[in-house]
């Protein structure tokens, strides 16, 4: 079954407020493979001229896993969880964030599209990240692709 467009760009997401907290900084640098010493050493960072360990790229896709339930959205749109693989994602930066700040995270879903005569569809969901104060963060988007094996191009 395809997504209904409209009523995937209405479907309504709360904000989330994540905390940027040390520990997960550093063990999410490790995870990644970030060994530059800035993002698990306050020294190093401060020494680089950081009030604290700044965010590592990718970081925010994690932050949304904070939300309880983080993909009901799937279900909301009734999407077959044995369909659907990583499409892409992508980040735009507008300043650093650090540990110990506060972030709210907006998510939305801001695109549906198809591809090879309807055998992929593709949902799009845009998170603007700020600070409290509304300053942007960052901007961050992933897909999804959807596979429709029951459509033949």
């Amino acid at each position: 079954m395809h997504i209904d467009p409209e009523k995937a760009k209405a479907l309504p997401f709360r904000p989330i407020e994540a905390a940027v907290e040390r520990g997960r900084l550093r063990f999410f640098a490790k995870a990644i493979g970030q060994d530059d010493p800035i993002y698990s050493d306050v020294d190093a960072a401060r020494q680089a001229g950081h009030p604290d360990l700044p965010v590592p790229p990718t970081f925010f896709f994690s932050l949304e896993l904070e939300a309880p339930d983080a993909f009901s959205f799937l279900a909301d749109l009734n999407i077959n969880l044995g369909r659907i693989l990583h499409g892409e994602q992508s980040f735009t930066y507008h300043s650093l964030a650090y540990a110990g700040e506060t972030l709210i995270l907006k998510p939305r879903i801001s695109d549906v599209y198809t591809k090879k005569g309807g055998a992929l569809e593709f949902l799009v969901k845009h998170t603007e990240i700020t600070r409290p104060n509304g300053e942007p963060v960052a901007d961050a988007e992933f897909s999804l692709a959807i596979s429709h094996s029951e459509v033949t191009a």
